[in-house]
């Protein structure tokens, strides 16, 4: 994906705001600040911390970015909680 395709692609995207898929197939708008639960240690954190998520950011290879603590983190080293 070059620049103006990932450019595009981010018009669309709020670092305040995430959409999440729950357990019975609801769809929520979970806005920033939330907390997550680390599902290891990862970082400073250790495995079942709960953290607060302060913005939510995308690479350019659109994997999901957590910045917890002005740190980045990839999204999947945590469990969202609802």
């Amino acid at each position: 994906m070059n620049k103006n395709q990932l450019a595009e692609q981010l018009k669309y995207c709020s670092p305040n705001i995430i959409y999440v898929v729950t357990w019975n197939n609801l769809l929520k708008k979970v806005f920033c600040p939330f907390r997550v639960q680390t599902r290891n240690d990862i970082g400073e954190y250790y495995k079942g911390e709960i953290v607060w998520v302060e913005q939510v950011k995308v690479t350019p290879e659109l994997k999901t970015i957590f910045v917890i603590n002005g740190d980045a983190y990839y999204y999947y080293h945590f469990d969202i909680i609802i």
